[in-house]
């Protein structure tokens, strides 16, 4: 005998087809997408290297020629008339990655001449005829600093993640600690004490933010590292790190 409550908590409807299969192709776009555009963004990028290097680089020593003078193939033969023409059996090779070995190899040459004094003084050479262009100066300056920030690995990294009340009081935001605030700014200051600057990146292109400077009592650093941090800001909060244990006496932020 069915009784007016028997409908009130209807067993939940099983998906059908259609949305299995959807979900499940939603899962594995979530899977593909990632590994897919990271390959064909490093392919692409090796190309691209490979076309603008390998132009430089010697006809001799292109890895066609190479191969084919190694295993005695010439390029030219002779037909029944006598006459000059292109070897049918010439052995065409396409190894993408090439300019990139040729590019790294350079690179650390360049990089190993200019750490000596010699290298140093050409350098300073080269940036003093810079410096008398006006155009060339400006742009030079500016991707001088981009690439001293980019790669310099020496008092450049971040230290901490942290939290700041920002930007009111009651509002917590996600920074990363640079440096120690030094200079007219901790002199002018106000707090007196010490300082810390913080870069507070914005969501989800952490690399354009804005640079605070904080009394050092007012930051909590985090025990998250730098990449978990970042993960967290990139993802607009969707991608937490793992819960650390809380340390026995330490107070949760705003409380």
């Amino acid at each position: 005998m069915n009784t007016p409550f028997d409908d009130m908590n209807p067993r939940p409807r099983r998906p059908g087809l259609f949305a299995r299969l959807r979900s499940s192709f939603l899962t594995g776009i979530v899977v593909i997408a990632p590994v897919g555009l990271t390959v064909w963004l490093i392919w692409s990028v090796i190309g691209w290297v490979d076309g603008v290097v390998l132009p430089f680089v010697p006809e001799a020593s292109q890895p066609e020629n190479l191969i084919n003078r190694l295993i005695g193939n010439p390029r030219f033969i002779m037909d029944a008339g006598g006459a000059r023409v292109p070897n049918p059996d010439w052995i065409q090779v396409n190894i993408r990655g090439v300019g990139v070995v040729v590019f790294l190899l350079f690179t650390i040459f360049v990089g190993w001449v200019a750490r000596g004094v010699i290298g140093r003084s050409l350098i300073r050479w080269a940036e003093s005829l810079v410096e008398s262009v006006p155009v060339v100066r400006s742009i030079y300056s500016g991707v001088k600093q981009i690439a001293e920030t980019v790669f310099a690995q020496t008092e450049r990294s971040f230290e901490k993640a942290c939290l700041i009340e920002y930007p009111r009081k009651g509002i917590w935001a996600i920074g990363f600690i640079s440096t120690d605030t030094k200079g007219e700014v901790a002199r002018r200051g106000g707090t007196g004490g010490p300082m810390v600057s913080v870069f507070v990146p914005t969501t989800p292109n952490p690399t354009s933010g804005f640079l605070l400077f904080f009394p050092s009592e007012d930051v909590i650093e985090l025990d998250m590292s730098i990449e978990e941090a970042a993960k967290l800001v990139i993802s607009a909060g969707l991608v937490y790190p793992g819960d650390l244990p809380v340390a026995e006496g330490e107070a949760s932020p705003g409380s």
